[in-house]
C-alpha cells in the first residue's frame, strides 16, 4: 500500500527510542513534530538528533545537509498540538501500560480520527493499548530495534482489531523509511525476535545453573563456533539481566535460578558494574576467547530456537521467512533458526526435544506441533527437500 497520505509524522517521547525514530522520519523527508513531557526533555531530544545527523554527515552516510533534514523537525510539549494535523503518530513513553492508556486516550481525543496511531512497545500487549481508543482496529504495533537509525528491522505487530489497512500503510512507511517490516500478525507476548531470543538467552542460564555448562565456555561456543555477534551471557550483561527477568517474571514465565541470583544481589550487568562478567577501568569485561569454546551443548539452544519459530508459524503469528528475517536484522543472528534448523535436520531437533522432555518434564522442551508435523509429514529440512522451507536439488532454498 502506498503512503501517499502521509505526510506529517508525530513521535511521542524524545528518549534513546523517540528521538532516534523522528531522526529516521526526518531522513525519508517527512515533516515531523517531537513531542515529550517538558522542554528539558524535547531540548534534550533534538541535541541528540542534531548530534547523530552531524555525524551521519561525517561519514557520508546521508547525502542532504544536517540543517535540511532538522529542519523537517518541529518540537513541543503540548499533545494537542503535535497531532492536530499528524497522519501517522507514533508512540515511544515508557513501558507501563498506565502511561500507554493515558497517552493513546489522549490520541482518541485530539488526533484526526483518519491518522494511524502506532505504538513502540517492545513488550506489551497492542490490542491491551488499543482498549484505550474508541477505534481500535487503527492502532498498530511498530516495534523499532535500538538504535532506530542503525537497525533495519521493524515489526509490525498486529493488534486483534487492526485493520489490514492499518497494518500495510504501517509496513509500506517502514519501507519509506529504509526499513524492513516484517509481520506479527498475533498480538503474542515478545512478538517474534524477543521470542526466538528467549531461549538463546534463557536456556543457557539453565544449563550453567544445572552445572551442565559455564559462562565462558557458552559465549565463546555460541560467538566463536557458531557465529553469533554475542554470548547470550554477554547479552545480558548488555541489554540489563533485570529487563529479561521481569519480562518474564510478567508473562509468568520460569527463569533459571542463576538469573534470580544475579538479580537479587543487584548484578546487574554492565550498568552496574558487574553482572556475569565484571566491567569498569580495571575489569576484564566479557574477557573469554576461542579456547574457552567447544564444551557447551549448543544444538539444545538451537532446537529450542527453532521450537519458538515452529509455534510461530505453526500458530500463524508469522511466516518461516519473517521468523528468519527478523532474526538476522534485529538480533544479529548470522542465519535464521528455521534456515539452520533444516540444515541440521528437523528430526534431529525434535528427537533432541524430546529427549529432554521425556527427562525433565519441564515445558519449554514440548515440541511444537508445527514441528511434529513438519516430521511426521516427512519435511524434515534441506535433505528432503522441504522443511520450514522448500529446497531444489542442490539444497537451495526455492522462494
Amino acid at each position: 500500500m502506498a503512503t501517499d497520505g502521509i505526510s506529517h509524522v508525530t513521535v511521542l517521547g524524545a528518549g534513546n527510542m523517540g528521538h532516534g525514530i523522528a531522526e529516521v522520519a526526518a531522513l525519508a523527508g517527512y515533516d515531523v513534530t517531537v513531542r515529550d513531557v517538558d522542554e528539558e526533555a524535547v531540548s534534550n531530544g533534538y541535541e541528540n538528533i542534531e548530534w547523530s545527523l552531524g555525524k551521519l554527515a561525517e561519514s557520508g552516510r546521508i547525502d542532504e545537509d544536517p540543517a535540511t533534514v532538522l529542519d523537517r523537525i518541529d518540537t513541543t510539549v503540548d499533545l494537542s498540538e503535535a497531532v492536530a494535523d499528524t497522519d501517522f503518530v507514533i508512540e515511544a513513553a515508557p513501558e507501563q501500560l498506565a502511561i500507554k492508556h493515558d497517552v493513546f486516550g489522549a490520541l482518541d481525543e485530539h488526533a484526526p480520527a483518519d491518522a494511524i496511531l502506532a505504538t513502540n512497545t517492545s513488550s506489551l500487549s497492542i490490542t491491551e493499548i488499543a482498549a484505550a481508543v474508541e477505534s481500535p482496529e487503527r492502532v498498530v504495533g511498530t516495534h523499532f530495534f535500538n538504535p532506530p537509525v542503525r537497525m533495519a528491522l521493524v515489526e509490525i505487530v498486529h493488534g486483534a482489531e487492526t485493520s489490514t489497512a492499518t497494518a500495510e500503510t504501517a509496513a509500506a512507511l517502514m519501507e519509506s523509511f529504509g526499513k524492513t517490516p516484517i509481520h506479527v500478525r498475533k498480538d503474542v507476548h515478545g512478538f517474534v525476535v524477543n521470542s526466538v531470543l528467549g531461549p538463546f538467552m534463557q536456556e543457557p542460564a539453565w544449563m550453567v545453573s544445572a552445572g551442565e555448562a559455564t559462562i565462558r565456555g557458552a559465549d565463546a561456543t555460541m560467538v566463536h563456533e557458531r557465529g553469533y555477534p554475542m554470548g547470550p551471557f554477554e547479552l545480558g550483561d548488555l541489554t540489563g539481566i533485570d529487563i529479561g527477568y521481569h519480562v518474564r517474571q510478567e508473562a509468568g514465565l520460569p527463569v533459571a535460578p542463576l538469573v534470580e541470583e544475579q538479580v537479587d544481589a543487584g548484578d546487574l550487568g554492565r550498568k552496574t558494574g558487574r553482572g556475569y562478567y565484571e566491567y569498569g577501568e580495571d575489569a576484564p569485561g566479557a574477557d573469554y576467547t576461542e579456547a574457552d569454546a567447544g564444551d557447551f551443548d549448543w544444538f539444545l539452544v538451537e532446537a529450542r530456537m527453532a521450537n519458538e519459530a515452529a509455534k510461530l508459524v505453526g500458530d500463524d503469528v508469522a511466516t518461516a521467512d519473517a521468523v528468519d528475517t527478523g532474526m538476522r536484522l534485529g538480533a544479529g543472528f548470522p542465519e535464521g533458526p528455521c534456515l539452520r534448523a533444516d540444515r541440521h535436520g528437523l528430526d534431529e531437533v525434535l528427537a533432541t526435544l524430546r529427549e529432554r522432555y521425556e527427562a525433565t518434564g519441564e515445558d519449554r522442551f514440548e515440541p511444537a506441533d508445527y514441528l511434529v508435523e513438519l516430521v511426521e509429514a516427512g519435511h524434515t529440512g534441506v535433505d528432503a527437500g522441504r522443511g520450514f522451507f522448500e529446497y531444489d536439488e542442490g539444497g537451495e532454498r526455492v522462494d
